[in-house]
């Protein structure tokens, strides 16, 4: 029902108009919760045992522990898909970067005279949203693209999520080439979770744009990872691992060496990357990887994981 409902709201005129009374409020209540209360109840209803804070232990309880004592003005820069492309520029050189086809502030300069003859991805920077992919600009209702982007500008995902490197991202399109390999396939997602600026554990989705998606775990070594920390898709199902292996990356040197060039000032950081045809192409960073409220399984990884994650105590200073 939930999801019914999401989809109304994203994906019809009429749905946006009636739902959007009650989302107003409901971000107005959003607002006059204090983080901390927000990031416990949002952790027990998640997670279904009570957050600890004072003396946190397992990964997932270290990631909402950070979400309220780890923020500073890079995590925001590096949280907005514009502008981290500068961060990038500056730590390993711009040719990791997607091909940018434009940036815009205003929707309805999202036409087809404004965009490439080839595929790109539109998306704003300033949240999770996805992206809208296009392959064909003919087969594209623009108009409703600008409606949707228009929607999500307005939103401000920090308070949904209380991920504060969110809160202060001015809002904006991005329009990037879509990757594609030589078959003509998006390719996987390899996501490399760096605890205190080492790598320690491995990510790969595949299959994102499809009803298979999955998600395999790897160490440093390619070996499977004896746990699972899925996601929950759009149909409710989750991301769990593929019964066949994942081919080792020929990059994965060069991947793992640059995300710990990137990861070097964070306590915590997820660095994406694509490989496309063994060409390496940055994805993004992500400071709490899927809000600290997905189970780790078997539950005994949750704790293990969060040994190797070291906290710093926070220093007090406003953000």
């Amino acid at each position: 029902m939930k999801q019914f409902i999401k989809n109304i709201y994203h994906d019809t005129i009429l749905g946006y108009y009636l739902i959007y009374p009650f989302y107003v409020t409901y971000e107005i209540i959003l607002r006059i919760v204090p983080d901390k209360t927000f990031v416990k109840f949002n952790f027990k209803r998640h997670m279904g045992y009570s957050l600890n804070l004072k003396n946190p232990k397992t990964l997932n309880e270290k990631i909402n522990w950070l979400k309220l004592h780890d923020r500073t003005s890079l995590q925001t820069i590096c949280s907005d898909k514009f502008k981290v492309r500068d961060y990038i520029r500056e730590k390993i050189g711009g040719q990791y970067l997607v091909p940018l086809c434009y940036e815009t502030k205003n929707p309805r300069e999202l036409i087809p005279e404004n965009l490439p003859n080839y595929p790109f991805i539109i998306k704003t920077n300033h949240n999770s949203s996805g992206g809208i992919i296009v392959k064909e600009k003919k087969e594209v209702d623009w108009w409703k693209v600008q409606f949707h982007m228009r929607k999500l500008l307005r939103e401000n995902y920090y308070y949904r999520t209380r991920e504060w490197q969110y809160k202060n991202i001015e809002p904006r399109i991005v329009v990037e080439k879509l990757l594609q390999n030589n078959a003509g396939k998006i390719p996987f997602d390899y996501k490399l979770h760096c605890f205190n600026g080492k790598v320690v554990t491995i990510q790969v989705d595949m299959d994102r744009e499809s009803e298979n998606h999955s998600r395999n775990w790897y160490d440093t070594n390619w070996k499977r990872e004896p746990f699972k920390w899925s996601s929950v898709k759009g149909d409710g199902k989750k991301t769990d691992p593929s019964q066949s292996d994942v081919e080792k990356p020929v990059t994965l040197d060069k991947m793992i060496k640059l995300s710990q060039i990137l990861a070097e000032p964070f306590s915590y950081v997820r660095v994406d990357w694509y490989d496309v045809d063994s060409i390496l192409y940055f994805g993004e960073l992500t400071f709490h990887h899927d809000g600290g409220n997905r189970p780790i399984e078997p539950k005994e990884w949750d704790l293990k994981l969060g040994e190797k994650l070291i906290l710093n105590k926070p220093s007090n200073k406003k953000p």
